[in-house]
Parts: structure tokens; sequence; C-alpha cells
């Protein structure tokens, strides 16, 4: 079962990339993003992440965002799974 940071994550992917219906379910923790996705280019990156702030009410800052935050799938869950934790 998918916990609601994951359901959120999946749909915000969808959305911001414009992916297929159903292709973010498919996306495991080691699923590559960045460099394995051609939708998520460097262009999309700020906006996917604004998105995830909006809608998972976070702040992800400057120092968050290096290569293995969007490396994978998993990377990027347990980021924003943290973040909402603090919140």
């Amino acid at each position: 079962m998918q916990n609601d940071t994951d359901h959120l994550l999946r749909r915000i992917l969808t959305d911001v990339l414009g992916l297929k219906p159903g292709q973010a379910e498919g996306f495991t923790a080691d699923t590559g993003l960045f460099g394995h996705l051609p939708e998520l280019d460097s262009m999309a990156v700020a906006g996917l992440l604004t998105e995830i702030e909006d809608r998972m009410d976070i702040v992800i800052d400057d120092d968050d965002v290096d290569g293995d935050l969007l490396g994978d799938y998993g990377a990027l869950l347990a980021f924003c799974s943290a973040k909402r934790r603090l919140n």
C-alpha cells in the first residue's frame, strides 16, 4: 500500500512531467529519474521542485538540491517524506 507522500509524489511527477497515465505507478525505489526520464531535464527540475513544495507544503532549500536528490525515485521519496515529517 502506498503512503500519502508516495501517492502524492507520483501524481506530481505525472502532472509536471506529463508522463503517460500509470507510468509513475510502476516506479520502484531504483527507478532512475534525472538522466533517465527524458521528460525530466534541467528545465523541468525547477518546476518539479516548486510543485513539490506547493503541493506537499514543504520548503526545499538550495543546499538540499544535489545530484543524489533526483537520482532515483527512492531518494526523492525519502527526501520528501523526511521534509513532511518535519512540518
